[in-house]
């Protein structure tokens, strides 16, 4: 690997995190770099793994195991039907949420396709604090349709607000009175929200959205994928959370919900899901849907071995030591590219460091896809994959019109035990010189547009020869073989 100079900061050793399992990483060079963008349309997603020298995509299914989880795996009961697996999967989740009933899936979106399927009818209204490109695609599909209601501050690039994801209370009332209950299968609590910079939901705007939903006789659905950042952030965040346990408060949380639905990859740190189901009637109306969609209900198509490492997952999602690396990384990362002057989200919330395309790209027109577009500047300009949250990762109105994203967001994620300090300090003087060259990042437009979730397999054009003069300017700075 060659000797990576730095832009702003004092070159620092990329030396390996301590894992059982390493990867050799390489830096392409930066005109080999524009070749694979484009190779790839221009969508990150269609990047092979060998174009890549940090992966910032996703955490979905690549954070790291521990030792605990992957030892786990070598006592996998690989039975169709009744799998011992499955029983400690299931034992487990009831210690950790109390709610028996358990229908497995291969991972989150397969939860929100049976609870699509069970509970939304044609004209259905699904009240959501803010939506995820997956749930509200089911839901579209079968002819219902989403009500955002998270607070307008949570939007507001710039903020001290520690609790962005909250639902409007006041709203929340209004839509039921306005949707009527009957039309309103269930409200569903992202906690916390992916789509606008991983921020989190208090344990008190939960406990006053619940209340309102079981005061109209209204089913309530949480999403924990993402929760083990929400717990970390209630605890020190919230008033009068601070003594108490990363456990008490998820049982706290939990005795709110009726449903709860995760992505193992994300919450168990394995490839998997699952909907917990606290009503025994409501799990039996939904039982037929796994076999049918997903496998067998001891295993609804998941590994048995990703299961057992999920199972130890769950309980390593429960110290607060563990929780804690993640957004620790990404405030370490927000607060420095704050200070330099990037537009980022703030606070720092969960998942990853935000980059505020809207902001950052104030040049290029939203139509021309701001965030998809320093998406693939970012990683002409490093070798950095992240994900585009914006536009891209809409969907067209009926007319075909553009449905604007609220807002333009480059995400870096950070997968959960597998960068170092030093790995972030490169992204960061990237990021910087990104910022500082920022003028010279056009538009992007679709050669081919999916109708549905286009931001995976969409492909695009730059507007201009702007990737060429992008990778001539960072030559210029640091060379052709870098």
């Amino acid at each position: 690997m060659p000797e990576i100079k730095f832009y702003k900061h004092e070159p620092i050793p990329m030396e390996m995190h301590k894992v059982k399992i390493v990867q050799q990483l390489t830096l392409l060079p930066v005109d080999e770099r524009v070749k694979r963008i484009k190779a790839a349309g221009y969508n990150t997603f269609q990047l092979h793994n060998g174009d890549i020298f940090m992966d910032m995509l996703t955490d979905s299914g690549v954070n790291a195991m521990s030792d605990n989880m992957q030892s786990a795996m070598l006592r996998a009961d690989d039975a169709y039907a009744g799998s011992e697996t499955f029983y400690r999967m299931q034992k487990k989740l009831e210690e950790i949420f109390d709610i028996h009933y358990l229908l497995p899936a291969h991972q989150g979106r397969a939860c929100e396709n049976i609870l699509t399927e069970r509970f939304v009818k044609p004209g259905n209204c699904v009240i959501m604090n803010y939506h995820f490109t997956t749930a509200k695609a089911h839901i579209t599909r079968v002819g219902g349709r989403v009500e955002e209601l998270v607070k307008k501050e949570g939007l507001e690039p710039k903020s001290d607000l520690p609790f962005k994801g909250d639902i409007d209370l006041e709203d929340l009332e209004a839509c039921i009175q306005k949707e009527t209950p009957a039309n309103v299968p269930f409200i569903r609590i992202e906690s916390g929200t992916n789509l606008i910079g991983g921020q989190p939901v208090s344990y008190a705007n939960m406990k006053a959205a619940t209340d309102i939903a079981k005061k109209y006789g209204i089913i309530t659905v949480m999403d924990a994928s993402l929760l083990q950042d929400n717990l970390y952030f209630i605890k020190k965040r919230e008033a009068g959370m601070e003594d108490k346990s990363i456990r008490e408060i998820t049982r706290m949380i939990a005795d709110l919900f009726d449903i709860i639905y995760f992505s193992g990859r994300k919450f168990g740190f394995a490839r998997g899901g699952g909907i917990l189901v606290r009503d025994e009637e409501m799990y039996h109306s939904m039982e037929d849907l796994v076999p049918m969609f997903e496998g067998f209900l001891t295993y609804g198509g998941m590994s048995v071995k990703e299961m057992e490492a999920m199972t130890v997952g769950f309980d390593e999602s429960m110290d607060m030591d563990v929780i804690s690396q993640g957004p620790q990384f990404v405030d370490y990362c927000v607060r420095k590219l704050d200070e330099y002057g990037v537009p980022v989200i703030t606070p720092g919330g969960g998942l990853g460091a935000h980059l505020n395309a809207m902001e950052f790209c104030a040049h290029i027109p939203q139509q021309e896809y701001p965030a998809g577009a320093l998406a693939a500047a970012m990683y002409i300009a490093g070798g950095i994959r992240g994900m585009e949250r914006g536009t891209l990762s809409e969907e067209r109105n009926a007319d075909g019109s553009e449905r604007f994203a609220s807002m333009e967001l480059l995400r870096l994620a950070f997968p959960r035990r597998v960068f170092t300090l030093s790995q972030t300090e490169y992204v960061i003087d990237r990021v910087e010189w990104l910022y500082d060259h920022r003028d010279l990042i056009g538009g992007l437009r679709f050669i081919h547009e999916p109708k549905t979730l286009r931001f995976f397999t969409g492909i695009l054009e730059a507007t201009s020869d702007w990737p060429e003069k992008l990778a001539e300017a960072y030559k210029a700075e640091f060379g052709a073989d870098q």
